[in-house]
């Protein structure tokens, strides 16, 4: 039987960056040793960057790398998935902290990685298959 795909988030205050990526990736990948991983790139910088490309190349045996076009949030997933989180756990939140809001977005995130169906549904809503 195949494994069932599974989704993987990561919150984090500040911006984005090849290494931050990296140390993510590498995460998953201890988390993963047994999976095959697919990441879908939006038109972040560092998804492009010499040093990214490069760790990239490194890591194929078990990682491969899906672009999306740019300026298309419509054929992104994950503008599916925050528009999930928005109206649901973060619909109407008065929180008093932003550390209030980011325990309540990961729960969101939770219930919406552990939904197979669901994330299927934002990839079909996207255009995109796996």
């Amino acid at each position: 039987m195949a494994a069932m795909p599974t989704s993987f988030f990561n919150l984090r205050p500040g911006a984005y960056n090849d290494e931050t990526l990296i140390d993510f990736l590498s995460d998953l990948r201890q988390l993963e040793e047994q999976r095959s991983v697919v990441v879908i790139w939006d038109g972040l910088p560092s998804h492009r960057s010499r040093r990214m490309m490069e760790w990239v190349a490194s890591q194929r045996d078990w990682l491969s790398t899906e672009p999306l076009p740019g300026y298309a949030p419509e054929v992104n997933p994950t503008e599916q998935v925050w528009g999930s989180l928005k109206s649901t756990e973060l619909a109407n939140l008065c929180a008093d902290t932003i550390g209030d809001v980011a325990e309540i977005a990961e729960d969101g995130l939770d219930r919406i990685s552990s939904d197979a169906p669901l994330c299927f549904a934002f990839l079909r809503h996207s255009g995109l298959r796996l």
